[in-house]
C-alpha cells in the first residue's frame, strides 16, 4: 500500500472520530436533567399554573380562643371561692400544617477531588482529534510539494551503462526500441545526429541519448511506443510525435517534454527528473515520420 493511501486512510479514521466526538458532545450538551425530563411533557398553560411548593412561606394555624363560662342560675348562690376553683376546659388542639421544602446545596470541590468530567473529555477528545488529523494534513501537503531528492522522480536517477543502453535502443536492422525507466518516468531513445537549434545548449543530448517524459502534453496521459510507424502515438486524443519526441499531428501543442542528462565518470547515464525541459513544436522533424502503418487511428 503507497503511503498516499496511508495517509487518506488515517485522514479518513480522524474525520470519523472527529464526527462521533462532536456528536456526543452535541447530545451532551442538549440532554436535560433527569429530575426535569417529565416538565418537557406538559403543556406551556400547565407549567405556568404549577402550584409548586418550593419557596412557600409556612404560617401556623390560628388556634379558637375557648368560650366563657356561663354559670347557670341554679348555682347562683355558689361562693366565689367555688367558682374560681372550677377548672377551665383546655381547648382542643389543632393540627399545624407543615410543608416540606427541598433545597440544593452547591459544595465546590477542587479538580483534583472532581477528576475530568465527561464534558472536558470529550473536548480534549474533540481537540486531539482536530490536531492529529490537521498534522496528518499537513505532513500530506509537504510529502506533495517537497521534491524527493534522495532517489525517485523528481532525484537523479541513473539509468545505467551507456553501452548497454546503445545496445538495447536500436535493433540490428535500424529500428529504434525505447528503453522506459520507470524511476524516471522516462524514455531513453537515440539522439538525432543534428539536434534541432531549439535544444542547443540545453543539456537534452548525451553519448547519444535522450531521456523523453512519459506523459503528453496535451492532456497528460502516458504515451506508448508504435513499432510500426516507429513514433509515439497517445491513445487518449490521437496526439503523435516521432521518436525524438517532436511533434507531428495531434491537439498537443508542443513536442514531447524532456529531461535535461549527464554522462557520469564511470561512462553512466545519469537523468535529472528534477529539471523538464519544455519546447514548441519544432519547424523541421530531426528525423523521418512515419516510417510505417499508425498504432492508432486518424
Amino acid at each position: 500500500m503507497s503511503t498516499t493511501s496511508l495517509i487518506l486512510i488515517g485522514i479518513a479514521a480522524v474525520a470519523i472520530f472527529g464526527a462521533v466526538g462532536a456528536f456526543a458532545i452535541a447530545f451532551r450538551r442538549t440532554a436535560k436533567p433527569p429530575g426535569e425530563a417529565w416538565r418537557s411533557g406538559l403543556a406551556e398553560e400547565t407549567r405556568r399554573a404549577d402550584k409548586s411548593m418550593t419557596g412557600v412561606r409556612v404560617t401556623p394555624i390560628a388556634v379558637a380562643q375557648p368560650e366563657p363560662v356561663v354559670i347557670p342560675a341554679e348555682t347562683t348562690e355558689t361562693t366565689i371561692e367555688e367558682v374560681e376553683e372550677t377548672p377551665a376546659p383546655q381547648p382542643t388542639p389543632q393540627p399545624t400544617a407543615v410543608a416540606v421544602v427541598e433545597a440544593q446545596r452547591v459544595v465546590e470541590v477542587s479538580p483534583e477531588e472532581s477528576g475530568v468530567t465527561r464534558r472536558q473529555f470529550f473536548n480534549r477528545a474533540l481537540g486531539a482529534t482536530f490536531g492529529i488529523w490537521s498534522a496528518g494534513l499537513s505532513i500530506g501537503f509537504l510529502a506533495f510539494f517537497w521534491p524527493r531528492v534522495t532517489g525517485g522522480f523528481g532525484a537523479d536517477i541513473n539509468a545505467g551503462a551507456i553501452p548497454d543502453i546503445l545496445g538495447q535502443v536500436r535493433t540490428n536492422d535500424g529500428a529504434v526500441v525505447p528503453l522506459f525507466v520507470p524511476e524516471a518516468r522516462a524514455y531513453v531513445v537515440p539522439a538525432p545526429d543534428t539536434l534541432s537549434e531549439q535544444f542547443e545548449g540545453r543539456d537534452v543530448a548525451g553519448a547519444g541519448l535522450m531521456a523523453l517524459y512519459q506523459r503528453c502534453v496535451h492532456l497528460g496521459c502516458r504515451v506508448p511506443w508504435c513499432v510500426t510507424s516507429q513514433g509515439f502515438e497517445c491513445p487518449c486524443h490521437g496526439s503523435k510525435y516521432n521518436e525524438a519526441g517532436e511533434y507531428f499531428a495531434g491537439p498537443a501543442p508542443r513536442n514531447l517534454d524532456r529531461f535535461v542528462v549527464e554522462v557520469t565518470e564511470a561512462n553512466e547515464l545519469l537523468i535529472h527528473t528534477g529539471t523538464i525541459i519544455e519546447t514548441p513544436r519544432a519547424p523541421v522533424p530531426s528525423v523521418e515520420y512515419p516510417r510505417g502503418p499508425s498504432c492508432i487511428g486518424v
